[in-house]
């Protein structure tokens, strides 16, 4: 992989990571349409070291609260708002760890096909128009249950899938459930973190376990920096989006992208 390589792909990973869009879809798409080898799961996940990063900046102080909030209950404390959402946190984070266990390796090689992607990217992009259609969009992040969390973390566990987008199908559940835009991507953005982090720990585990890949890691290190700046960037802007507008523009882009991968793969243009 050259430094340009990873470095094109460390920006699309910081657009679509946070963007209901697909990520993964995106780092699979881009090497194929300009003929790039496929640079495999172990770098995605690399990339995401810096959307993580990303993550953990842009939310800092309310992951402080939530931290705080969440060990105080465990000392017996009362239930504060902050306490709650990090129990919501927690439970809402085991099915997306649980199916990524279990399907990491199919996720990574079969299901990592154009046709795969371009089928995920439209269905999500359907199922959110209705989604925007029914969602009341009434509930904020402190008024959540536990109910909410549990099926927007059920939700999640489907980005496995590429062309889903963790995002995309998190928004797509909150709005379902009754949440503003707003909260619905705060709470993805919330409920991505752990499970972000869990996979590149495991990554790491198994480097250390069976070598690291001979990725180049003066790309590696800047793909990982550009994703994290350009994530960061991401983020403030999706926010201040969904605060005034509908999710519709993703819905388009999405609906587009999957017909010419489509056309794409079926022309033979790969």
């Amino acid at each position: 992989m050259t430094l340009l390589q990873a470095i094109v792909l460390g920006a699309v990973q910081g657009v679509t990571e946070f963007l209901p869009v697909s990520s993964t879809a995106h780092l699979a798409l881009t090497p194929w349409v300009f003929g790039w080898p496929d640079p495999g799961l172990s770098f995605d996940v690399a990339l995401h070291v810096g959307t993580l990063v990303a993550l953990l900046l842009f939310f800092r102080a309310e992951w402080v609260q939530l931290v705080q909030g969440g060990l105080a209950l465990l000392r017996g404390g009362r239930r504060t708002p902050n306490a709650q959402l990090a129990l919501y946190l927690i439970l809402a984070t085991i099915p997306a760890l649980i199916v990524g266990a279990l399907l990491s390796n199919f996720a990574d090689t079969t299901l990592r096909h154009p046709l795969v992607i371009a089928s995920a990217l439209i269905v999500l992009a359907l199922v959110l128009v209705i989604a925007e259609r029914v969602g009341r969009r009434k509930t904020e992040l402190k008024d959540i249950s536990m109910g909410d969390a549990l099926a927007v973390g059920c939700a999640q566990a489907l980005a496995i899938i590429p062309g889903v987008s963790r995002s995309g199908v998190t928004i797509t559940a909150g709005l379902f459930r009754g949440m503003t835009r707003e909260a619905a991507a705060r709470f993805s953005f919330f409920l991505s973190t752990p499970v972000i982090g869990a996979a590149v720990a495991k990554t790491i585990f198994d480097g250390v376990r069976h070598g690291f890949s001979a990725a180049n890691p003066t790309s590696v290190a800047a793909g990982i920096v550009v994703s994290g700046v350009v994530g960061y960037l991401s983020i403030a802007f999706l926010l201040r989006y969904l605060a005034t507008h509908s999710t519709y523009i993703f819905v388009y882009y999405r609906i587009v992208l999957g017909i010419l991968v489509v056309a794409a793969y079926f022309g033979g243009l790969r």
